[in-house]
């Protein structure tokens, strides 16, 4: 049983979707399934269907501050988000991220 997949990125420093913020998802194992970039809406299509499992979401978010002009220090706070979390039915999950440079939340949506 094969479970669906989404992502909601949104910038609560700007208090917007955060567009343009390049992703991955991996197995536990290691392997990439998918890496993409998030819409104009903070969201990332594509998403490929999962089997239960462990999985990581990694989200270049220093990139993402940089690229909107926010002076980050060297290095910064928050380079790359990792997300590690488990997926235990076929049903759907979803996975928003929360973000500024110094903080961020996720829980599971719906």
């Amino acid at each position: 049983m094969m479970a669906s997949l989404s992502t909601h990125v949104l910038d609560t420093s700007h208090g917007c979707p955060a567009a343009d913020v390049a992703l991955r998802l991996l197995h536990s194992d290691g392997t990439i399934l998918f890496a993409g970039v998030t819409d104009a809406d903070g969201r990332c299509p594509g998403m490929p269907p999962v089997a239960p499992g462990r999985y990581r979401l990694e989200f270049a978010i220093a990139r993402y501050f940089a690229g909107r002009g926010v002076a980050l220090p060297d290095p910064p706070f928050l380079d790359t988000v990792i997300i590690d979390f488990g997926i235990a039915d076929g049903s759907h999950y979803h996975v928003p991220l929360l973000v500024s440079p110094y903080g961020y939340s996720t829980y599971r949506g719906s």
